[in-house]
């Protein structure tokens, strides 16, 4: 079973009341981050979508355009995020990636996220919501800004409607695991096996393949397939680094999912307190979160 980490408080103010103060918060030369952070940082998706229609209604402005313009550096970006509905939120982190003038295989990751840690509806709506804020589809835009062997699968991963039960076939995942093994040693990653695989097979099957695999060709697979061991693992675990941009995007995507199971996750894997890393690594809104 999924568990988030939001918190809420046990009494929680009317929308506009809340809409008041961060009003106030958002006025003049400076803002007050801690009440930002306070109010939306201790709300659920419900209740911030009832800040931004009652903040709409009251100021006759979006909340999303008055942070974009008070805000800065990554507590902006993980602010905007925040704010946007679960579809619109990973329809701009595609597009940001994908917007980028230098393409490195982790900043391309965020399309493997999306694409594999993504219930099937989920999917679907993040490539409505593509359309209708960039009025171009994710795979036309993938198509005309990536030009590696990466293309073709990355089209395949983010088109697809891959099944979320818990069904795993080890013969299969034995047999694929060898076809993924000979393709990534010929460095075919657009070949039609790999395609297929990792573009049908759902979470658990995949996460079966690649414990099929040897550890030299887990090794191969981490880079050219923009560490999808890190993604099919576990979502998100794996990320934690002083790479804020990355932390902030994990938080934000899965603090009303499966947080409280990463954490688990994360101390199983390293020994340590993931809240400790986010004090230690993190500022403002993430290490609210």
């Amino acid at each position: 079973m999924r568990m988030a980490s939001l918190r809420l408080p046990d009494s929680i103010p009317s929308p506009v009341q809340d809409s008041e103060r961060l009003n106030q918060a958002l006025q003049g030369r400076g803002v007050d981050e801690k009440v930002i952070v306070w109010i939306l940082g201790h709300r659920n998706a419900i209740q911030r979508k009832q800040i931004k229609d009652t903040y709409q209604q009251l100021y006759k402005e979006s909340i999303i355009h008055r942070l974009q313009s008070k805000l800065f550096g990554v507590f902006k970006t993980a602010m905007i995020l925040w704010m946007n509905e679960a579809p619109e939120r990973d329809a701009i982190l595609a597009n940001m990636a994908l917007k980028r003038k230098r393409k490195k295989i982790n900043q391309l990751q965020v399309l493997v996220e999306i694409a594999c840690a993504s219930s099937p509806d989920h999917l679907m709506a993040v490539r409505q919501a593509y359309f209708s804020l960039y009025e171009c589809s994710l795979e036309e835009d993938i198509t005309s800004n990536i030009s590696t062997s990466l293309q073709k699968l990355l089209v395949g991963l983010v088109s697809s409607y891959r099944h979320d039960r818990e069904l795993v076939d080890f013969n299969l995942a034995k047999s694929e695991a060898t076809k993924l093994h000979e393709a990534i040693e010929k460095k075919q990653l657009d070949h039609d096996d790999v395609v297929w695989i990792m573009t049908t097979r759902n979470f658990f099957q995949l996460r079966a393949t690649l414990c099929a695999t040897s550890k030299a060709t887990k090794l191969l697979l981490i880079r050219p397939l923009i560490v999808v061991e890190m993604v099919i693992r576990a979502s998100t675990i794996g990320y934690w680094t002083k790479d804020e941009d990355s932390l902030t995007r994990a938080i934000v995507t899965r603090a009303e999912i499966d947080m409280t199971k990463i954490k688990e996750e994360y101390f199983k894997m390293n020994n340590t307190n993931l809240d400790d890393v986010v004090r230690r690594d993190a500022s403002g809104f993430t290490k609210a979160s």
